[in-house]
């Protein structure tokens, strides 16, 4: 019962145009930011550990600037339910596809690394643009909310991409490697992983932080051709994403070499817009800061 009505309510937002949805979104972000505080104190906390060297303006100007986008975000993906593979791919553009798309043709398949950053959600489009012999598949975690997770999930799949529980990341991966089948695979591998499975740490955003490395182990070990999603917000509603290589050869490289690398991109990729990140979330919580 709470699933059809989450279905009747998510659909029945879907069908409203952009226009009138941003509309929403500005009330939604004088609630959240105004009204409530939804985790503030998170996130400004974050900023200001994560950019010192930004004055208290500086840090309020992107802490609103994120506010408007985690509003735009939540109407962007209630929307992607009903929007169109013609729509979706005016508005989630993917600049230099034909790379990834020369790799597979090849013969090899691809591992891609992504954090949560700008639309990370409509990436899941990437297989209105891809060959149609290769399987495009994204790694996710189950949500608490069954109902819920049942819906994103049908949100993700709409255009075509394959949903992998992360406990199922390997199995599906065998299957794949067994039918000699080409597969793109998506990571979002910038969360933090528990205390007791922390075994590596770098320097992330001027904090010491535990990072996973599960993702770097299954690359290596089918050998996946490595690229980091770099999107970009263009406008309201509009999005580019482009493909960074990141190795061809990730069996050559020294242990964490690989993740090392991820998060210098993922960095970089915040830095030029910070407000796109997910800042909500406590990303820093078995973290020191590395100036203290």
């Amino acid at each position: 019962m709470t699933y059809h009505l989450f279905h009747f309510f998510l659909r029945l937002i879907s069908r409203i145009p952009f226009g009138i949805l941003y509309v929403f979104s500005n009330g939604l972000f004088f609630l959240l930011y105004h009204l409530i505080g939804y985790r503030r104190k998170v996130v400004h906390k974050n900023l200001c550990e994560s950019f010192p060297e930004k004055s208290e303006a500086e840090i309020i100007e992107i802490e609103k600037n994120f506010y408007h986008f985690f509003s735009d975000n939540i109407i962007e993906i209630c929307k992607m339910g009903s929007m169109s593979g013609e729509e979706m791919s005016k508005r989630m553009k993917f600049t230099n596809i034909d790379e990834i798309n020369k790799v597979l043709r090849s013969g090899r398949s691809v591992g891609l690394y992504l954090g949560h950053y700008a639309n990370w959600e409509w990436i899941s489009s990437m297989p209105l643009h891809l060959d149609k012999n290769a399987v495009s598949a994204q790694i996710y975690h189950k949500l608490s909310n069954d109902d819920f997770d049942r819906i994103m999930l049908e949100n993700r799949a709409a255009h075509g991409a394959v949903n992998v529980e992360m406990r199922k990341t390997a199995r599906f991966i065998n299957e794949q490697a067994m039918k000699s089948q080409v597969c793109i695979i998506g990571f979002i591998a910038d969360q933090s992983p528990r205390k007791k499975d922390a075994n590596y740490y770098l320097n992330f955003l001027n904090h010491e932080v535990p990072a996973l490395t599960g993702t770097e182990k299954i690359i290596k070990h089918y050998d996946f051709d490595v690229w980091f999603v770099q999107p970009k917000r263009i406008k309201r509603g509009y999005y580019e994403a482009e493909f960074i290589h990141i190795e061809d050869s990730p069996r050559t490289l020294s242990d964490f070499k690989l993740t090392d690398r991820y998060f210098k991109i993922l960095e970089q990729t915040i830095r030029r817009q910070p407000e796109l990140y997910l800042w909500t979330h406590k990303r820093f919580r078995y973290a020191k800061p590395i100036n203290s």
